[in-house]
């Protein structure tokens, strides 16, 4: 299913609850986040790994950032289904309705521009490459300003030849995939990959970290499409055979074809496979197809954090994709790791606290789940601790650590501010 399919499967019903006649089989659910997790972004984390990390313990990295992922990403899902409404919602108890919009719009803005910018980079790396191939040389940051804005135009104008694309790319992506790993064992064989030994070493927990930040979006907006499973059985099981899975094969296979090729960078990896022209096609039609939901998502987020007139919709779209394609022609794939990185720090404090909120503090049933009016200021400075711990604490894991913090940080301020209330009432 296309992202724009996936789009128009969640938007039929806005922030609304979904009535129980029309919720879904949780296999439906489970194939949509298959869809998404079959992406160019899923190998370049995987090449990420092995570029600090033996390949063996990249793997296990990647097992061990998917299984935090999944720790979250269910009780979220779970929350979405008991509810039947979308993340953005289900927050307005730990955040308040204003402070819900501000953090997970900020939050999804911001990623989706890295995001825009990352893939961006990608497809104008893919088509320079492309043209190297034919005799030809074309600068790399001209191509990707072409390719940016032939991405942003694409998204702000709506062509629908995009969502037939994506019938194209995603199979042609898993094919990719599964020749250049064939590729990659035929040549050196289980034993000679996993001797091969990372040029720039870093921490198995830092590698924990890029993995989670892959995919970490993801885990925390899970409402967004399990609101409409049928009960938390299904949410769950959606989530864990849609999303862990495949999570892992793809890192897996973009590590393996990364440590043949000495690199983490994509387009070097394709291009070593031995078939770069047909490869660099594929790579510019996975991240376009991509790229223009990206734009649009962003749009999105600019138009809520900033209350704008639907009108302005447009307007916020080519902000959003102009600022990633700006970032795309000043370098900012040379600078993946870290971004993935702080996305891990920032994203998992929020399920952190909406965990805390809902699970602990609420008991976990719906009946007792109500918004907070205005911005709930604990919500708020729980999320930023965890964000702060998830950056700068350097024991363990940090997506664990974050999201830790932020739950204590939550609980502990919220039976301050209800002792408070309580003696407030009684003076009065």
């Amino acid at each position: 299913m296309s992202k724009q399919e996936k789009e128009g499967f969640v938007e039929q019903h806005a922030l609304d609850q979904i009535p129980m006649n029309q919720r879904k089989n949780w296999l439906s659910i489970a194939l949509i986040w298959a869809g998404a997790m079959i992406s160019v972004t899923s190998l370049m984390v995987g090449g990420a790994l092995v570029s600090g990390l033996t390949l063996g313990k990249a793997i296990g990295a990647g097992v061990v950032g998917y299984l935090i992922i999944m720790a979250f990403m269910v009780f979220q899902g779970m929350q979405g289904a008991d509810l039947g409404r979308p993340t953005v919602v289900n927050a307005e108890s730990s955040f308040g309705k204003q402070g819900a919009g501000l953090v997970i719009s900020f939050v999804l803005g911001v990623s989706v521009m890295g995001w825009f910018a990352v893939q961006t980079s990608v497809a104008g790396a893919a088509f320079s490459g492309f043209i190297a191939e034919m005799g030809g040389s074309f600068p790399l940051w001209l191509s990707s300003l072409i390719w940016g804005t032939v991405m942003l135009v694409t998204a702000i104008v709506g062509i629908k030849a995009l969502a037939y694309l994506n019938y194209i790319a995603v199979p042609a992506l898993i094919i990719l995939a599964v020749v250049g790993t064939s590729v990659a064992f035929k040549q050196f064989g289980v034993e000679g990959l996993s001797v091969v030994q990372p040029a720039n070493p870093f921490p198995f927990f830092n590698g924990v970290a890029i993995a989670v930040g892959g995919f970490a979006v993801g885990g925390v907006i899970a409402a967004d499409y399990s609101r409409y499973a049928k009960d938390r059985k299904g949410s769950m099981l959606s989530s864990m055979v849609g999303v862990l899975p495949l999570g892992i094969i793809l890192i897996a296979s973009g590590a393996v074809m990364a440590v043949v090729a000495g690199t983490y960078d994509i387009t070097e990896v394709i291009s070593s496979l031995g078939f770069p022209v047909l490869g660099f096609i594929i790579l510019i039609l996975a991240t376009w197809t991509t790229n223009a939901v990206n734009a649009y998502s962003g749009g999105l987020a600019i138009t809520s954090m900033f209350k704008l007139d639907s009108s302005k919709r447009a307007i916020a779209t080519a902000v959003a994709g102009g600022i990633g394609t700006i970032l795309a022609v000043l370098g900012f794939i040379t600078h993946f790791i870290s971004f993935l990185t702080v996305l891990t720090a920032g994203i998992t404090p929020i399920a952190g606290v909406m965990i805390a909120d809902y699970w602990i503090r609420n008991k976990g049933k719906a009946e007792n789940w109500a918004p907070t009016e205005g911005i709930n200021w604990v919500g708020i400075i729980a999320w930023l601790l965890g964000t702060f711990t998830g950056l700068f604490l350097k024991w363990g894991s940090s997506a664990i650590n974050a999201i830790v913090v932020s739950a204590v940080c939550f609980l502990v301020l919220s039976l301050v501010t209800d002792k408070k209330g309580k003696l407030a009432d009684a003076n009065s």
